[in-house]
């Protein structure tokens, strides 16, 4: 039976029909489907929003809402940027309240900034910069007040008073590229880099550092308060850095032994993180066909690759912490990603990061702009950075801002990517409007004397605002601390220095330091120095000078003091010296009346050079160093290589001339050098041979002034090898060979009979040793292997006295002549050295034990006296050399360290010689006159690297030549 169709609803039929629909019927049948359209989108939104929130299958309820609510809690702490400015703040947060008031009365104080009021552009040219008379307030680990006097009535009754007597004061010391604490001393064991991958962004530098490493307490002594402890160089990403201080256990004012301790801002503003550039992770990472980076093609590939990583986990947090805002957190079904793989990077993008970055040249620099583009991220500080002054324009364009450069004052050519360096480099970075700090890369350089590096830029142009602010102020503000530390002014954390003398002058060493307010050293040792005023700025620096070889005749004039034992009569003279040259020969030093008669008869006059406060010295010396052998010390290529184990070489047939160690160390006044053939440092093995510095080829007239100056041993750590695996061998090895010298000189009535091919070998050389003909110098460091040089020296020569030789008579019979250098632990044995007539060369002057058996050397004051007064008082012919060839340059610097810290034990004669003319004494053989250029210093004393000469001069340039720089 057919139904009946409901009341006023169309049919099947009607639905079907063709003909026209009623308007009613339309109406009804649109909102129908519009019900059915809605619905549809809602149940779609329904499951695009459950698909969004949970991307999984799992009900929303099998996660604990615990859980989730702490993820949600880390989506803020992921959004947060840090603070780069502070509020006022009533105690430092590193403050333990055992710590005293502190009140330091009279002190010169370099604030850190220009008087209020002054212009930007005039502070960077320098105006509104000073060192004022003040006292100093400081409570609760901060600043409080500095006032041209403060009264003790109105301060706690518990105050501790420090009269500074005048001295100057500064901030603490900003070092913000170390790696103290990461290697030990003696360098027993080194955590620097973690090698099982090359890109390691996990990782942290403060995992490694051990408290207790006695580096702490050597850096501290030089003033530095804070430093970045950065992992190394040997990843393109290293991992993250700490910011440190100094102070370490109840003895520096804390409360505890321990890293955590040591934080510099216990609130960890700001993350820090080392990446780095260039050969070191390709040499050590790439290996062909199997892994990389084997170029810097495939560097920018590991940085790219690994920064995509951390994008994409950032876009993957950032989308579910989205979800969560949207939604609640409770309908989250799945936890925030979290891994510690990528947790660091990715912080590194979110800006919470600052990067600090090892890179030496123009592809590296210009690579890595284009990654802080690619990826928006910022980095503050490139470090080394080498070639940064050719090419500011390319930094200016890095993502964020420009970076700053951490260099070395003068630190170069130790490697291909150093070959280009400048040590002008600061000046020309900071006219260019970037900012250069200086840092010690411990233990590259010895993070104590980075203050060092500073003056030395001062030297070299740079400002001196600029050169203190670029190790206190600038490396401060480059690790976000700029409103806590590096300065002096209240509200500051009272990180504070004492000073015996400017610290960008020479020998300058704190007299006490505080921490937090907290004093480091109880019982400081200070040297006896006249309390001088500070530094005026000598705006004359900043003129590059340039060498130009001059034939014919020359006059200098203004100068001031003459330092050379053959022209001492000179000084006697009433107003300033002048001195003549003819074709690059010294002619005339004093009036030089007659000469200048004969000069103008000529009726052409010659030139005349104005000199400022001029030095005329003896020619400065470079002894033991790899100069002239050595061109670039990481490239075997530039150098000679190393002697064998076995035998000996001469210096001379590997001499090689036109280098720039030896042009630097020309434009310095180091004229002439020892050089013998090297193994390591001041470890050598062969004859060493003594030549000009200005030389152009071993042809050339005076460019070989001693072709076969010493015998040279090593008796350091490096004389162990596979014939001599102890010192004890190398020791017994060496006497062997000397007894059998002394046998053979019995059974030859003279040398010369023996063939002409012997006499090139090792034995004749130690038969000329024997019969004192020849110096015989040996390498150590440690006081027990002097004491045993000693003990041998004194035996070998009992020996030669009883022995039947012909060629030596017993009663006549010369000492033995053994020098020593290396002499860190010297001083432990410095009478005994004198009694023996054993001359020593300080190499280093400064140790830092970095061997072994350096460990027990004298770091200087506060901690210790220096090892040079005490070797002076016993009466030990004394010379100073250095470790590696680039501080040759430096060696007048040296000279003028030991004469500012000698306490009158020396004149500025004596402290030259100490570089020169001693080693004529120890070598017995006299040298030719020469004039020093006195680097950019006026002189090497006392004020002396503030001050340059403005016209500089050395004894021989090209043939026939005068070289002088103006």
């Amino acid at each position: 039976m057919e139904k009946h169709a409901l009341e006023g609803l169309p049919t099947y039929t009607d639905a079907t029909t063709s003909s026209r629909p009623r308007p009613w019927h339309n109406r009804r049948k649109r909102q129908r489907t519009f019900r059915v359209l809605a619905l549809s989108c809602f149940v779609y939104l329904a499951y695009y929003t459950f698909t969004i929130a949970s991307n999984t299958a799992k009900p929303i309820n099998t996660l604990s809402l615990e859980r989730l609510q702490e993820d949600y809690a880390t989506c803020s702490k992921l959004r947060s940027k840090p603070a780069e400015a502070y509020e006022t703040r009533e105690t430092n947060k590193r403050w333990i309240n055992t710590t005293k008031p502190l009140l330091i009365r009279n002190a010169t104080i370099w604030t850190g900034e220009p008087t209020a009021g002054t212009s930007d552009e005039d502070a960077r040219a320098g105006s509104g910069w000073s060192w004022t008379s003040s006292d100093v307030f400081v409570d609760k680990g901060l600043i409080f007040k500095i006032a041209s006097s403060i009264d003790v009535k109105h301060l706690p009754h518990n105050t501790d008073i420090f009269d500074a007597n005048g001295r100057q004061l500064t901030a603490g010391i900003v070092d913000m590229h170390s790696h103290a604490g990461l290697g030990s001393v003696g360098n027993l064991n080194d955590d620097t880099n973690e090698m099982s991958s090359d890109v390691t962004p996990y990782v942290r530098s403060l995992d490694g550092i051990d408290p207790l490493q006695p580096e702490i307490e050597f850096i501290k002594s030089g003033g530095v308060t804070t430093s970045l402890f950065l992992p190394g160089s040997g990843n393109n990403i290293g991992g993250e850095a700490f910011v440190l201080k100094f102070a370490v256990g109840t003895k520096n004012g804390r409360a505890e032994i321990s890293q955590q301790d040591m934080l510099a801002d216990p609130d960890r503003n700001w993350r820090y993180m080392k990446m780095a550039c260039g050969e070191n992770p390709k040499r050590i990472y790439g290996k062909a066909g199997e892994r990389g980076p084997y170029s810097r093609l495939g560097e920018a590939w590991q940085f790219r690759h690994a920064l995509e990583q951390a994008a994409k986990y950032v876009r993957e947090q950032d989308e579910w912490c989205a979800a969560a805002d949207t939604f609640g957190v409770e309908k989250m079904t799945t936890h925030l990603k979290q891994e510690l793989e990528w947790e660091s990077l990715g912080a590194v993008l979110r800006g919470q990061v600052r990067i600090n970055t090892h890179c030496y040249t123009i592809p590296d620099l210009e690579a890595f702009v284009r990654h802080t583009n690619e990826f928006k991220f910022r980095v503050y500080a490139f470090h080394h950075a080498h070639q940064t002054y050719l090419v500011p324009e390319i930094l200016e364009r890095a993502w964020g801002g420009t970076p700053a450069a951490a260099l070395f004052a003068d630190n170069m050519y130790y490697k291909v990517e150093a070959y280009t360096a400048s040590e002008r480099a600061g000046a020309i970075l900071y006219a260019h409007n970037i900012t250069p700090t200086y840092v010690s890369d411990n233990p590259v350089l010895n993070s104590q004397h980075v203050v060092v590096e500073a003056a030395k830029a001062y030297r070299n142009g740079l400002p001196y605002h600029a050169a203190l602010a670029g190790v206190t102020s600038a490396p401060a503000e480059l690790l976000g601390l700029g409103q806590r530390i590096g300065k002096v002014k209240p509200g500051f954390d009272a990180d504070l220095v004492v000073w015996d003398s400017d610290p960008l002058s020479v020998g300058a060493t704190p007299v006490q330091v505080w921490i937090d307010g907290a004093k480091q050293f109880e019982h400081p040792v200070e040297l006896k120095k006249p309390i001088l005023p500070p530094v005026a700025p000598n705006v004359e620096l900043a003129k590059e000078l340039k060498r130009v070889d001059i034939a014919g005749d020359l006059i200098f004039t203004g100068i001031s003091h003459v330092h050379h034992h053959a022209f001492l009569d000179a000084e006697k003279h009433d107003g300033d010296v002048i001195a003549i040259t003819s074709n690059g020969e010294l002619i005339c030093v004093g009036r030089c009346e007659s000469e200048l008669a004969v000069l103008s008869s000529t009726g052409t006059p010659p030139k005349t050079i104005k000199l400022k406060n001029g030095y005329l010295t003896a020619p400065l010396t470079a002894f033991g160093t790899a100069l002239g052998l050595q061109e670039i010390d990481a490239e075997s290529d530039t150098h000679d290589g190393p002697p064998p184990s076995d035998g000996l070489t001469f210096a001379l047939d590997a001499i090689s001339f036109g280098g720039k160690q030896l042009a630097a160390a020309y434009a310095h006044g180091v004229t002439k050098a020892i050089s013998a053939p090297i193994l390591d440092g001041i470890d050598s093995r062969g004859i060493s041979v003594g030549f000009h510095t200005g030389a152009k080829t071993r042809l050339e007239k005076g460019a070989i002034w001693n072709p076969e100056a010493a015998v040279h041993y090593p008796l350091t750590l490096n004389a162990k090898n596979d014939k001599t695996p102890s010192i004890t061998s190398a020791l017994g090895d060496l006497t062997f060979k000397v007894l059998d010298a002394i046998d053979e000189l019995q059974k030859n009535s003279t040398s010369t009979d023996l063939p002409s091919k012997e006499r090139l070998q090792e034995s004749a050389y130690l038969r000329r040793v024997v019969q004192g003909d020849i110096p015989l110098v040996l390498s150590a460091h440690s006081a027990d292997t002097i004491a045993a040089i000693i003990e041998w020296k004194k035996y070998i020569e009992s020996t030669i006295t009883t022995s039947e030789s012909t060629t030596i008579s017993p009663s006549k019979a010369p000492p033995l002549r053994v020098i020593i250098i290396g002499g860190a632990e010297a001083h432990l044995v410095a009478r005994d050295l004198a009694s023996a007539h054993i001359p020593l060369i300080l190499a280093p002057l400064l140790p830092h034990a970095q061997t072994w058996d350096q460990r027990r050397g004298l770091t200087g004051p506060p901690l210790t006296n220096v090892s040079t007064n005490i070797l002076l008082d016993a009466g030990i012919l004394l010379g100073i050399s250095v470790e590696e060839t680039w501080e040759s340059r430096d060696l007048g610097l040296l000279a003028g360290v030991a004469f500012a810290n000698g306490e009158g034990r020396l004149s500025e004669g004596e402290a030259l010689g100490l570089v020169s003319g001693n080693f004529e004494k120890m070598l017995g053989v006299g040298v030719e006159e020469g004039m020093g250029r006195r680097g950019r210093a006026s002189g090497l004393f006392g004020r002396g690297v503030r001050l340059r000469l403005r016209g500089l001069l050395g004894p021989l340039g090209a043939r026939g030549r005068t070289s002088v720089w103006e």
